[in-house]
């Protein structure tokens, strides 16, 4: 056929290049995986013991109060609560001395449970008016349920709510939860800068790793003097 050329690459350096762009072919994708891989790794090694706003768990569906604790209302006209991821992040694991108990009945913003840590605590207002129901008794055998599913396995208290619908009208919802949160981190470093100097002469190492990133659980290692300016400016 006139026009028609053949080459047979295997007698050429063709072969070669049919090599060499193999090799590319299997290369750059192995190469982009263990990029992405690298830097997820580099990234959660840079945020391990910090504590950001990328840190917090922010389910949409819960109300949030000013008071760091939480409302959920279930499909059996109960409402579960506990305390929120943010104010978890703060002060790392604590106990709980129960102030209400089942067949009680708690106001809204009324001392509900009083969480401690190492002698230092802390009391924790109920976000809702009602009877109290039950207290989460696995809380007592696994308290890392509070840390690690805050919102689900971690609750504090079951309440049958009076006044569910005004009382929740002006909490945290969704996105509008997910911007608070941020804004009380932020004023949460305020808060330290101010309180732990008056405490603790050199509160960098504390508080800060380097770079001045905030430590995840900074209030564990400080005073009960700064416990309590927390709960003035925080919880009540």
């Amino acid at each position: 056929m006139e026009g028609f050329t053949y080459t047979n690459i295997f007698e050429t350096k063709g072969i070669e290049y049919v090599i060499i762009l193999s090799f590319f072919a299997i290369l750059v994708p192995f190469w982009l995986f263990m990029s992405r891989k690298v830097k997820k790794t580099a990234e959660a090694g840079k945020t391990a013991g910090f504590l950001s706003a990328n840190s917090l768990k922010i389910p949409q569906g819960v109300f949030f109060s000013k008071f760091h604790t939480w409302a959920h209302l279930l499909t059996n006209g109960e409402a579960r609560v506990g305390l929120d991821d943010l104010l978890i992040h703060f002060t790392g694991d604590v106990n709980f001395d129960h102030v209400k108990n089942p067949g009680e009945n708690v106001k809204k913003g009324e001392v509900l449970t009083i969480i401690n840590h190492n002698g230092k605590n802390l009391r924790i207002m109920s976000p809702i008016s009602g009877e109290i129901r039950r207290t989460n008794s696995n809380l007592g055998e696994n308290p890392g349920l509070l840390k690690d599913d805050p919102y689900r396995q971690g609750w504090i208290y079951t309440i049958k709510p009076t006044n569910w619908k005004s009382e929740t009208n002006s909490y945290y919802l969704a996105e509008e939860a997910t911007y608070w949160a941020k804004q009380e981190l932020l004023r949460f470093k305020d808060f330290l800068s101010v309180s732990v100097q008056k405490y603790m002469p050199e509160p960098s190492g504390v508080v800060l790793q380097d770079g001045g990133e905030l430590i995840d659980a900074p209030l564990a290692e400080l005073p009960q003097e700064v416990w309590q300016d927390f709960q003035n400016k925080f919880l009540s």
